[in-house]
């Protein structure tokens, strides 16, 4: 039986976008206000990088889901060898897989480096390849997050978001449970002046939005 039978076509069509051209920026990590309404998102913590479309993509990366890939997908022996559960990536395609894979070179088609050592796929037989050779080097997601042009930057703007260096080890963290709120205490510092280089306020991390 082949993997890639089982992931949605459209979403197939995202990552041939996305791997016609990468960004040399790198991910971002984006911790959820407080005040969040969109239960979507609330005390959510995300991966996301630039799209060359100009918008953004990523996956959240502290919801864990109560389900294996090998409970996913009995048929495929391989799956069965992953340990993490799946993870619930966001609203986007969420019949679909996605995954974060650590590699010092693109796992294959479909991919986006997202930063030194850490690939995001889409193309379901690259995430099937993955799964078949290194399948605990990579987390899983149903779904994930799509931004428009603009967006982004607009909902940081109005402080939906705060903005953290992306960190490949926080993203493959084994306890998720109080990522959300540590990483609120840390943006809290660094607005204080306390964690920030020469005591430089958040925006100094936010205005990379801005740029791209």
């Amino acid at each position: 039986m082949s993997f890639a039978r089982l992931l949605v076509a459209a979403l197939l069509m995202v990552s041939a976008s996305i791997a016609r051209a990468q960004s040399q920026d790198e991910a971002i990590l984006l911790v959820a206000h407080p005040a969040f309404r969109d239960l979507e998102y609330r005390q959510t913590v995300l991966i996301a990088a630039p799209a060359p479309n100009g918008g953004h993509v990523g996956v959240i990366i502290n919801r864990p889901t109560k389900r294996s890939l090998g409970s996913l997908f009995p048929e495929h022996e391989p799956s069965k060898k992953v340990v993490d559960p799946v993870f619930y990536g966001g609203p986007f395609s969420r019949g679909a897989l996605v995954a974060l894979v650590k590699a010092d070179q693109t796992p294959g088609s479909g991919s986006v480096l997202l930063m030194h050592n850490l690939y995001m796929t889409f193309r379901a037989n690259t995430i099937d390849h993955v799964i078949e050779t290194t399948p605990n080097d990579a987390r899983y997601f149903v779904g994930y997050v799509g931004w428009r042009p603009g967006e982004l930057k607009s909902e940081i703007d109005r402080g939906l978001w705060s903005v953290l260096d992306a960190d490949v080890e926080m993203v493959f963290r084994k306890d998720t449970d109080g990522l959300w709120e540590e990483l609120l205490q840390q943006t809290r510092r660094i607005r204080a002046g306390v964690d920030a280089p020469d005591g430089a306020p958040l925006q100094f991390v936010a205005s990379r939005i801005a740029r791209r």
